[in-house]
């Protein structure tokens, strides 16, 4: 394999990372309402689990408020108990026939904590998802310089790259879960 497409790839694979990181921190609950909240949330519908955004249609009205209009007012029911029964959301939903409301709580600080807790745990997943791909790549560099398709100084340069690349990578993890806790933690 050509080290320069490792090197291209890795870059690929990083910035892949870093964007499902973005899109793991908007289901993170904050004290403010936002659909991405209810993003996990599948109902049980037409015979079968669906993802609640192909049932329904979500929306945040107010800061702490979430609307969700079923598609077809029969899965009403089964919107609530699905939003009701996720222990990660910890929402009460209240329906009048037509949309399901959801009140957002203001968060206590011991939930606020928790919430952190878990920010960590999903930076700590990205971080070693990040290292695995790093991994990867200079182990496809080592296995070109053992079979003597690039040299020992062209093995240096493409490893160091992908070391810069992984040292960006991290920061804009880092940054992206500081945004978040300093989100998180405001009251």
């Amino acid at each position: 394999m050509n080290p320069s497409q490792v090197i291209s790839d890795v870059k690929g694979k990083f910035d892949a990372a870093v964007a499902h990181y973005g899109e793991q921190l908007k289901s993170l609950r904050t004290g403010r309402a936002s659909a991405a909240m209810l993003d996990g949330v599948t109902v049980e519908a037409y015979g079968s689990p669906m993802p609640l955004n192909q049932v329904a249609n979500i929306s945040a009205p107010e800061a702490q408020l979430l609307q969700i209009t079923p598609f077809d007012p029969s899965n009403i029911q089964a919107i609530a108990s699905a939003i009701r029964d996720n222990p990660n959301l910890g929402l009460n939903p209240s329906d009048d026939g037509r949309v399901v409301r959801v009140p957002i709580p203001a968060l206590t600080e011991e939930r606020r904590r928790d919430i952190v807790k878990q920010l960590g745990a999903k930076q700590e997943d990205a971080m070693i998802a990040v290292r695995n791909i790093r991994r990867d790549a200079l182990d496809a560099v080592e296995q070109a310089k053992k079979d003597k398709e690039i040299g020992e100084d062209d093995a240096k340069r493409y490893s160091q790259q992908v070391e810069d690349a992984m040292n960006t990578t991290r920061g804009q993890i880092e940054v992206a879960s500081k945004a978040k806790e300093q989100e998180i933690m405001t009251v």
